[in-house]
């Protein structure tokens, strides 16, 4: 009986799918991540051109 349940849970692809596609959302989180943390720096500077200039009224 032992040897057919252990036999039955090898065969079973049922979970195999979510656990696909959580690794596969975990991969892009960790992708958006850190190209944020890399460009975080440089989109600062950028919003911040952006606001002085709307406070200045110039280009």
């Amino acid at each position: 009986m032992k040897k057919r349940f252990f036999s039955g849970l090898v065969d079973d692809q049922r979970g195999v799918t979510a656990v696909e596609y959580g690794l596969i959302a975990g991969l892009i989180s960790v992708t958006i991540i850190a190209v944020l943390l890399t460009l975080g720096g440089d989109l600062t500077n950028v919003f911040n051109d952006i606001s002085g200039g709307l406070q200045n009224g110039s280009p």
